[in-house]
């Protein structure tokens, strides 16, 4: 399956565009989170969506929550937070917000380490793994040095293996990918990113 992935997306205009035109090529959109800004342009950022044909699988990032995602979403989307779903025999399984708590304040979407691992439970099995935070020591590293990436998505990983595990959130790790065990785990960025993947 050829897989167009995005994450941090933040209203830009001109990286929407360049991500609808590349997913005619697509047979599934995934977006890892922050469609929007600060809980604001939620509705805008998914009109730059809107020429998407393909299935798309998103989750919420810290940016905007559950709820508000799903109200707005796509008739194409489907969300992802604590859940799974399959599209042909790929199994994908999504968790959002930013995890552990950032230092944003009040707007920000956060799960605790615990909370996390809460929601990461249920999932035995996937293909894929949909995350909107990075995992402690792989491309979760900020513009100062400081890993700040969740130990219970790691600890998800390595118990689940899936073959791929998406994420994005920490802006100065985009492009940045890394393995855990068998586990590609790539920091996408809000560019035109391809994976060819199957089940």
């Amino acid at each position: 399956m050829k897989i167009l992935a995005f994450s941090d997306l933040h209203l830009a205009r001109a990286r929407a565009a360049d991500l609808v035109r590349a997913s005619a090529e697509a047979d599934l959109v995934i977006g890892a989170g922050d469609f929007c800004t600060m809980r604001q342009g939620l509705a805008e950022a998914m009109d730059l969506l809107r020429a998407i044909a393909a299935p798309m699988v998103v989750v919420p990032g810290n940016a905007e929550s559950a709820p508000e995602l799903n109200a707005a979403a796509l008739p194409n989307m489907t969300v992802l937070h604590g859940s799974a779903t399959k599209i042909g025999d790929l199994r994908l399984f999504g968790l959002g917000y930013g995890v552990p708590e950032t230092p944003f304040g009040a707007w920000s979407c956060d799960l605790s380490e615990a909370q996390a691992a809460e929601m990461l439970a249920p999932c035995t099995a996937a293909d894929i793994l949909i995350l909107h935070s990075p995992p402690k020591g792989v491309a979760d590293v900020t513009s100062t040095g400081q890993s700040v990436g969740s130990t219970a998505i790691r600890d998800a990983i390595v118990r689940i293996q899936p073959s791929h595990a998406f994420c994005g959130h920490i802006h100065d790790s985009w492009g940045i990918n890394g393995h855990i065990g068998a586990t590609r785990v790539v920091n996408l960025g809000p560019t035109v990113n391809w994976f060819e993947i199957t089940a």
